[in-house]
Formats: C-alpha cells, structure tokens, sequence
C-alpha cells in the first residue's frame, strides 16, 4: 500500500515534504516516515498499552494516528512549525470524526527543547529532526524527568545520524536494546531503526 492509501484509511493528509529548508540550522525539513516502514518495525517491536509516545518534530502526526489505529497508543506530538501544527489539528478533527476519545493524541506548538516531559511520557521517538545540539537538551530534559518521576524509558531512532547513535551509545545512562533495518536496505543504511 501507498502513503496516500494510508492516508486515507485514516482519513488524514500527511503525504509530501516540506518545500525549502528552515532558516536555522539546528532544525531539519520536514518529511514524514514511510508508512511501510513504520507497519514493518511496529509489527516486530511491540508496544504496551500504558505506553505514551512523544514524537519530536511530528509534522502533520502521521506517527500519531498510525500507532492510535495500530495500538490505542497515546501520544504528544511536538511541532514548532505553525503549518505543519495547523494541519496536525486538522487531521486530528478528520480522523476522529465520530471518536469521542480525542484526548489520546495531544498536538503542541513549541520547540522540542522547550517541551516539559509528561511523567506519563514513555517512548520518545526522534526521526533526525534536529541538530546534536538540540537533541542533546532534549535528551537531557527526558532524563532530568526520569530522575523526578522513575520509570523505564525508550528511544526510538529512525534514520538515525552517527551523532546521536554516538551520543547515546556513550551515555551511561542508555542500553541498545535493538536495531531493526529496513528489509530492502543494506544492513549498513542509516535506512533503520534503533532503539
């Protein structure tokens, strides 16, 4: 299936890139991960319905109403550009048209580093939206949450930079659990998964 026929599952328009670049250099364009490839990783790497997902740099939410279709997953989406936040709104309205449980996807407006980590936030998912710089402040608030709040927590990289696989990697802090490449990728793709 293509992204347009999910889209249309879900009664959604996440399809296409951003047009242009940003105009700073810690914050990368947008393009939303390929449908197959999340159906692919979600079917092999199981999540628990207590799970809360946020998803830095959602876009229009694709990740967001897959996974809410997929698993009644909850999740927050982070997006700081007002566009893409706009369309994120409005998917949400389409695709819960006659659901009254709206509450389990949350869209916010606000830069990743300025998010505060929800004590409900289990599973953070990072598709190289942003530079080390960024990621590492990020990365930083959701420990500084997990010292307040103890719980486990998980990182998902897709597409993941050298910069914070090394970054997470070196961490004391975190554990490669996984990496999962894309089938029709060569194993040393940056084309993968890693959690």
């Amino acid at each position: 299936m293509k992204g347009k026929d999910y889209d249309k599952i879900l009664r959604i328009k996440t399809e296409g890139e951003q047009a242009g670049f940003n105009s700073s250099l810690h914050y990368h364009r947008y393009e939303p991960t390929p449908y197959e490839y999340l159906k692919v990783f979600f079917e092999e790497y199981q999540l628990q319905r207590d799970d809360r997902l946020v998803d830095f740099g959602c876009g229009k939410g694709r990740m967001q109403f897959l996974l809410h279709h997929l698993f009644q997953l909850t999740s927050v989406g982070i997006e700081m550009n007002e566009v893409f936040y706009e369309d994120a709104e409005r998917n949400k309205q389409s695709y819960f048209r006659s659901n009254k449980k709206q509450e389990d996807i949350q869209f916010l407006l606000c830069k990743a580093e300025e998010y505060a980590i929800d004590p409900a936030d289990t599973i953070f998912y990072f598709f190289n939206p942003f530079s080390i710089k960024i990621f590492t402040k990020v990365i930083n608030n959701i420990l500084f949450s997990t010292e307040q709040y103890e719980r486990s927590i998980k990182i998902i990289l897709y597409y993941p930079s050298d910069e914070y696989i090394f970054l997470l990697d070196e961490h004391p802090s975190f554990v490669r659990e996984t990496v999962f490449s894309i089938p029709s990728f060569p194993k040393e793709s940056r084309e993968k998964f890693v959690v």
